[in-house]
């Protein structure tokens, strides 16, 4: 006997399962109960970034040559020393806030994602949104966003081993009346918990707890966050960086031996070679590494594409080959019934197209019935969207429509069956019907085919797919006393005792349908960009040959090969595969399981692959692939914790966009590590060639501090917002291989830092020869570098020659650099105070342009290295 509580709890789950939670009230939950997340890594506060950035070997370097100035009676000197470790951790704190707002954002992108019902709409939100009280809609592949009841559910079963240790799946049956959360563990219970995995059907659920008041929150357990790895690059450069550091603490040893040994005056030994240390300590190098990755990965998410593991924004600009689902990646997944054919003799296609206004004829009434029967009564799928619409429109107030049946069993899609059943019961209990709706051919099997039927409806269905559309079959079967001769012994059927599989069904075939799903209309420029780039595209969807080959000729794809089937794959040996491959880019009624051989044999042919996926099947190919990508609309959340980028709007262009973002990322992390090698070897030269000369010192500490003015924000700042070369998506992808410093890099940076060496030093020697003294050589040596430096950060934007055009393109970073660098020059020349501090004196008017004259050598020395280094072969 239910209760009346019972019966009024029951009615009020079904009206808040159909409308949800109003958005304001889950607005002002949100804000009153907090994000539903649990204590996790957060971001690095301000004071965090400031010590970390104060242990810097360049500020330990500032501070040591501070003291060693108050020491020796010079407090001026020693203040302005302290006063640029203020700048230049401003600097710092700039750079690294930066770099934390870009992880923030990335932390945020990365939140499960949850599909919620609100004011009766289905909408998909980050699961840290989910509030209490919120409806959730779950499907197989689905992460459990909060601790929840189940109000209704399909097949549904859960992975708690999270939780209880329990290695088998848990199923999961509606909640009946009023019911209270209960612990995890145990079968047939209505709770799902935060982080437990949908392994098997659909169910909608009332949130009941959230965050830390989960069963999770309460075991401790923290959520995963962005979180910093090793990656290539990153090795290579701490390679590099270990080998100049060592090359370093070397050389200032020797040099503060030298200098004391040579004139006795120990403490400018000291001085001189902490100038050395801060002038070729490699501390940019890692600096400028992790800022370029952290932001590139921010950068790509401007263009919809969420990089959740570094090393994918590293082998973006590598990709060769670019394997992309034709459902809802190459198409819009805005599935619309356009054409229908009854099962009977002389039967037509009716094209929807072509009678936009008149009433669907009643010798369809019957599969469109059935389409419907055999969809979900509220459904997500485009393709039962479409159904329900074609109903809707064309059904609406018949008898074909049965909001008041209820549904008594699902049989689900599975990879040895392509088709699913549900079986009704009507509202006065006295008729039952099994409704299927699946790939043509299983359905042909349902309904026992003969060899002569399935090749009538083998030409139907090609017929149909050459115009571009999507074929499913429908059948209907009715629960009788006993099996028809056609089907084995078996029990009687009745409601009571259904059978365990669709093949113990009496089927009948209803007919085809065929639906269509237009292309994107960004698809066709980007397969294009992506012939023009060297890249590949391949095309994986379970669709019929003719329907791919149509997709493939509307977007521009070359069909260079025979098209390959699900079956065909299967027949080949790995050996045959890898030689059909290089051929063929478009693959037929594949189901998800054959993508990761599809991804092996191209890796096995020495490709860079770049794998699309959305469902729980796709997962191992998603990992296997150099570059997973998951979807974030339709996609579930095990293909989106197996990939290494998650595409939130689905769309194919924005995985091409992010190809030319990867290569960007690589092309300007290059100009910033030549940068700095070049701008290094002067800064070290002139630091060092006046110990071992006896001559006058040219750069002290408050000289090179001055210089990491310039060059801290340039490295990383201005050529991380540099724009793509012209050509960046009209070349071949690069080597994976190839590293960061290769032969032709690095012999190309010591050349122009030799050149900016030669002329500081010629300018230097000759000022000195000519009588003047050590304040004026000093003076016009350190502007020569400043303005040589000024003109590299020009020349280094670009491979190709510097030009006016070149100029004008934006990038703000790079001027305000600029323009810094000359009014800040300008001051410590002509402020008296400033002058003092950094011992120069007054440069005229012709000492300026023997400066400036020097820099433009400079300039013109590094454009004729750039036409150089094109004829040169690159060599690793």
């Amino acid at each position: 006997m239910v209760s009346n509580d019972d019966a009024i709890a029951v009615l009020q789950q079904s009206e808040l399962a159909t409308k949800g939670l109003p958005l304001g009230t889950a607005s002002a939950r949100l804000k009153e109960e907090g994000f539903n997340e649990l204590p996790s890594a957060q971001s690095r506060k301000l004071w965090q970034i400031a010590w970390d950035t104060v242990q810097d070997p360049i500020f330990l370097l500032l501070g040591g040559g501070g003291v060693i100035y108050w020491i020796l009676g010079d407090l001026q000197e020693a203040l302005i020393l302290l006063g640029f470790v203020f700048f230049i951790t401003g600097i710092s704190l700039y750079q690294e806030g930066k770099t934390e707002h870009a992880l923030e954002a990335l932390r945020d992108l990365s939140s499960p994602r949850a599909l919620v019902i609100r004011d009766g709409q289905r909408k998909r939100i980050a699961g840290r949104e989910v509030v209490r009280g919120d409806v959730l809609v779950l499907a197989e592949g689905d992460r459990v966003p909060a601790d929840a009841i189940v109000l209704s559910c399909t097949n549904l079963s859960t992975d708690e081993s999270l939780l209880t240790g329990e290695s088998l799946t848990v199923r999961k049956v509606p909640a009946e009346g009023k019911v209270k959360m209960a612990r995890p563990g145990g079968d047939g219970l209505p709770f799902i918990f935060s982080g437990t995995l949908v392994v098997q059907g659909q169910g909608i659920a009332e949130v009941q707890s959230i965050g830390a008041q989960t069963e999770m929150g309460k075991i401790g357990n923290a959520l995963q966050t962005v979180k910093p790895e090793i990656t290539p690059l990153q090795r290579e450069m701490n390679q590099l960086v270990s080998r100049l550091l060592g090359i370093a603490l070397v050389l200032c040893v020797a040099i503060v031996i030298i200098y004391g040994v040579t004139t006795h005056d120990w403490f400018k030994g000291i001085l001189a070679g902490i100038t050395l240390a801060m002038a070729i300590l490699p501390n940019e190098f890692p600096v400028v590494v992790t800022i370029f990755l952290a932001l590139s990965a921010w950068r790509i998410s401007q263009h919809h594409v969420l990089a959740r593991k570094t090393t994918a924004v590293e082998t973006l600009g590598s990709a060769t080959v670019l394997c992309v689902d034709k459902t809802g990646t190459l198409t819009l997944n805005q599935m619309a019934v356009q054409q229908l054919l009854p099962y009977r003799a002389n039967a037509k296609r009716y094209d929807l197209g072509l009678h936009p206004q008149a009433p669907l004829p009643e010798a369809i009434h019957e599969l469109v019935e059935f389409c419907i029967l055999a969809s979900q009564r509220d459904p997500f799928d485009p393709m039962e969207k479409a159904f329900k619409q074609l109903g809707d429109r064309y059904l609406a107030n018949t008898e074909h429509l049965h909001q008041d049946w209820q549904l008594l069993r699902e049989y689900p899609l599975s990879p040895h069956l392509l088709a699913m059943s549900h079986v009704w019961q009507s509202a006065d209990g006295k008729q039952y019907e099994i409704a299927a709706k699946g790939a043509p051919e299983a359905i042909a099997d349902l309904c026992h085919f003969t060899p002569q039927q399935q090749q009538i409806l083998a030409n139907q269905v090609s017929e149909m797919a050459t115009l571009g559309l999507r074929v499913l079959g429908v059948a209907k079967a009715p629960l009788l006393d006993a099996p028809p001769p056609f089907l084995p012994p078996h029990p009687s059927l009745s409601p009571d005792r259904l059978p365990d599989q669709q093949h113990d069904f009496p089927f009948q075939f209803l007919g085809l349908v065929g639906l269509s799903d237009p292309v994107r209309p960004t698809v066709a420029a980007a397969i294009k960009e992506c012939h023009t780039a060297g890249v590949r595209v391949v095309m994986i969807t379970g669709d019929y040959p003719g329907t791919a080959q149509t997709i493939a000729r509307q977007i521009g794809l070359i069909e260079t090969g025979d098209i390959i089937t699900g079956s065909q794959l299967d027949q080949l040996s790995d050996e045959d595969l890898q030689q059909c491959i290089q051929t063929t880019n478009i693959f037929a009624r594949a189901i998800p399981e054959q993508k990761l051989r599809i991804v092996n044999a191209l890796q096995a042919k020495g490709e860079v692959v770049a794998m699309t996926g959305d469902g729980v099947n796709d997962a191992p190919a998603l990992k296997a692939a150099q570059i997973g990508i998951a979807m974030g609309e339709r996609g579930t959340d095990v293909a989106r914790e197996s990939a290494a980028l998650v595409l939130l709007d689905d769309d194919f262009s924005s995985i091409v966009q992010s190809v030319k973002i990867g290569r960007r990322i690589f092309d300007n992390l290059r100009k910033a590590m030549g940068y700095l090698l070049a701008i290094h070897l002067p800064i070290a030269g002139m630091s060092l060639i006046p110990v071992l000369f006896k001559l006058p010192l040219v750069l002290l500490p408050v000289h090179i501090a001055f210089l990491h003015l310039i060059i801290d924000p340039a490295c990383s700042i201005v050529f991380e917002a540099e724009p793509p070369e012209p050509n960046v998506m009209q070349r071949p992808p690069r080597n994976p291989l190839e590293p960061l410093f290769g032969r032709k890099m690095i012999g190309l940076a010591l050349l122009q830092g030799l050149g900016i060496l030669a002329i500081v030093l010629i300018i230097f020697v000759t000022a000195l020869n000519r009588g003047l003294g050590e304040r004026d050589a000093r003076a016009l040596t350190f502007t020569t570098l400043i303005l040589a430096n000024l003109g590299l950060i020009l020349s280094e934007r670009s491979s190709l020659p510097l030009s006016l055009k070149l100029l004008k393109s934006p990038n703000t970073a790079l001027w305000w650099v600029i323009g810094g660098g000359v009014v800040f020059l300008a001051l410590v020349l002509y402020v008296p105070f400033l002058q003092q501090l950094f011992s120069f004196s007054f440069l005229h008017l012709i000492d300026v342009a023997i400066c400036l004259t020097g820099a433009i050598v400079c300039l013109l020395w590094f454009e004729c290295l750039k036409f150089l280094n094109k004829t040169v072969p690159s060599r690793a």
